[in-house]
C-alpha cells in the first residue's frame, strides 16, 4: 500500500513540477531543457540502466545477505562508467564541434544521465527488497528538493542550464540524505566480479537496447522539430510528450513493481510454467488499467488544458497530446505488458528485432506526411505501435502464454462504452473545473460498474482484497490507539 502512495504521490508531483518549470521557462527555454533531459535519458538508458534492470531481477534481501558480490559488482561497475561517461563529456566539450545544445547545457544532460541513473539504481535495490516506507522516503525528499531546485530555479532565472542543474541537485541530495540506509557495508569492492557483470550484462544489455532504440526515435523526431521549427515549437511537443510519458510511465512502473514481482516469485517457487502464466495475467491487468487510463486522459484533455496548462502552450498542448496519445498506450504496453514474457523467459532478444522495425518504419512514416510539425508526433505514435505488433508477433513466435481473451475484449468494451457515454458530454460542455469532475466521474463510473459486474482481469478480487487490507490495518491502529 505504502508503494503504491509513493508512486501516485511521486506522479502528481513530477506532473506539477514539469508544468511549473514549463510556465516558468516559456517555450523556448522549456524545449531547451526538455531537448537536455532528452539526451540525458538516452545516455542513462545506453550507459547505466543495465545495472537498474538488473537490481530489479537478481536482488533481493536474501540475496543482500547471502551474496553480497551481486551489489558490489553492480556498485563498482556503476562508478567505473559513470566516470567513462564524465571524461568523454569533457573531451566533446572541448572538442568544438557544432552541437545543438551548449556545452553548459551538454555538461548538465551528463549530470543528469549519472544521478538520475543512480537515483534509478538505488530506488530498485529499496523496491527488490519491499523497504517501502524507505523508498517513498526517498521520494518525498526528491520531489521537495525539486520543488526548490527545479522549479524554484525555472522561476528566479528563467534560465533552461539552472532548471537541469535543479534536477541534479534533487536526486543527488535525496541520495546523500539516506546513504546510510542504501549502502550494503557487506558488498566491499574487493567481491566485485567481471563473471558477475558479464552475466547482468546479457540479461539486460537486450533490454537497454530496445529501450534505448525507443529513446533515440524519440530523441531524433524532437531535434528534427528543433532544426526545422525552432526550440518553442519543440517546447510545445515536449510538454505533451514528457508529461503524458510520465503518467503513462509512473502508472505501469507501479504496476510492474507489484505484478513482476509477483512473477518472479511463482517463477522460484513453482517452476517456469508458472512465471508465465502470471506474466498472462499481469498482461489483463495492466492493458485494463491503461486502456481507459490513456483514453480518459484523451476525454478530459480540454479541460486539463484549461485548468493547469500555461497559457503559452494552451492549443498546440491538446493537439499534440492527442496524436501522441496512442503511441503512450503503446509505450505502457510495449515495456509493462509484453516485455515481460521476455524478461521472465530471460529470453530478451527479440525486443531488439522489434525495436528495430520501429526504427525503420518512423523515417518512412515522416516521409509519407506532409512536412510539418504535427506529423512528427503522428509519426512518433505510429512508430511505437508498429515495434508492439512486432513484439506481440514475436512473443508468439516464443510460445508465450496470453491474458484470457475474455478479459482483453472486456477492457475493450468497457473502455468503447466509456469512451461513447463521455464523449457527447466533452462536446456539450464547456472546459474546465466542472467538465473534469463531470467526465471523470462519469468515465470512473462507467469502468467500475463493468469491473464489478464482470471482473475485469480480476480487478475487482484485487480492489476487494486491497479494502479489506486497508480496513484491517485502520482496526490494527485504532487497538493500538
Amino acid at each position: 500500500m505504502r508503494v503504491i502512495a509513493a508512486f501516485l504521490v511521486n506522479t502528481l508531483c513530477n506532473f506539477a513540477i514539469g508544468l511549473l518549470v514549463a510556465k516558468f521557462l516559456g517555450p523556448e527555454q522549456f524545449g531547451r531543457f526538455a531537448l537536455a533531459l532528452a539526451v540525458a535519458m538516452v545516455l542513462q538508458t545506453a550507459g547505466l540502466d543495465w545495472i537498474r534492470l538488473s537490481s530489479i531481477r537478481f536482488y533481493s534481501e536474501r540475496t543482500r545477505q547471502e551474496r553480497p558480490e551481486l551489489r558490489a559488482t553492480l556498485d563498482l561497475t556503476f562508478a567505473l562508467i559513470a566516470c567513462a561517461l564524465a571524461a568523454v563529456t569533457l573531451v566533446l566539450m572541448v572538442s568544438g564541434l557544432d552541437l545543438t545544445l551548449s556545452n553548459a547545457l551538454i555538461g548538465l544532460a551528463v549530470g543528469v544521465a549519472i544521478v538520475n541513473g543512480l537515483f534509478d539504481y538505488n530506488t530498485a535495490l529499496v523496491r527488490a527488497r519491499f523497504h517501502d516506507q524507505l523508498y517513498g522516503r526517498l521520494i518525498l525528499t526528491k520531489n521537495l528538493m525539486a520543488l526548490v531546485a527545479t522549479a524554484g530555479g525555472a522561476y528566479a532565472t528563467g534560465s533552461a542550464a539552472v532548471a537541469v542543474a535543479g534536477v541534479c541537485i534533487s536526486m543527488a541530495g535525496s541520495i546523500v540524505l539516506f546513504r546510510e540506509a542504501l549502502t550494503d557495508h557487506d558488498a566491499v569492492p574487493a567481491l566485485a566480479s567481471r563473471k558477475l557483470a558479464v552475466d547482468c550484462m546479457r540479461y539486460a544489455m537486450p533490454i537497454v537496447a530496445a529501450n534505448l532504440l525507443y529513446l533515440m526515435i524519440a530523441l531524433v523526431n524532437r531535434s528534427l522539430i528543433t532544426r526545422w521549427y525552432g526550440f518553442a515549437e519543440t517546447g510545445q511537443f515536449s510538454l505533451a510528450f514528457d508529461l503524458g510519458t510520465r503518467v503513462v510511465a509512473s502508472i505501469g512502473t507501479m504496476l510492474d513493481v507489484l505484478l513482476f514481482q509477483m512473477a518472479v516469485r511463482a517463477e522460484e517457487t513453482h517452476g517456469i510454467d508458472e512465471g508465465r502464466m502470471q506474466v498472462a495475467r499481469n498482461m489483463a491487468v495492466v492493458t485494463a488499467i491503461l486502456l481507459p487510463t490513456c483514453a480518459g486522459a484523451w476525454l478530459v484533455i480540454p479541460s486539463i488544458e484549461s485548468i493547469i496548462v500555461p497559457a503559452d502552450y494552451r492549443g498546440p498542448f491538446a493537439t499534440y497530446f492527442s496524436l501522441l496519445i496512442a503511441g503512450l498506450f503503446g509505450y505502457g504496453i510495449i515495456n509493462f505488458a509484453i516485455n515481460p514474457v521476455f524478461q521472465i523467459a530471460k529470453r530478451t532478444a527479440p525486443m531488439i528485432g522489434a525495436a528495430v522495425i520501429a526504427c525503420v518504419a518512423d523515417p518512412v512514416i515522416i516521409y509519407l506526411l506532409p512536412q510539418e510539425a504535427r506529423s512528427l508526433a503522428i509519426a512518433q505514435s505510429a512508430t511505437v505501435l508498429v515495434g508492439m505488433f512486432a513484439l506481440v508477433v514475436f512473443a508468439k513466435m516464443a510460445g508465450a502464454r496470453w491474458p484470457r481473451s475474455r478479459d482483453m475484449l472486456l477492457s475493450l468494451v468497457a473502455t468503447t462504452t466509456m469512451v461513447a457515454c463521455v464523449w457527447p458530454i466533452r462536446q456539450a460542455m464547456t472546459p474546465g473545473l466542472l467538465a473534469l469532475i463531470v467526465q471523470v466521474s462519469i468515465g470512473f463510473l462507467i469502468y467500475g460498474l463493468f469491473t464489478a459486474v464482470f471482473d475485469i482481469a480480476g480487478l475487482r478480487e484485487i480492489l476487494v482484497d486491497f479494502a479489506i487490507r486497508i480496513r484491517a490495518r485502520i482496526a490494527q491502529r485504532q487497538t493500538a490507539l
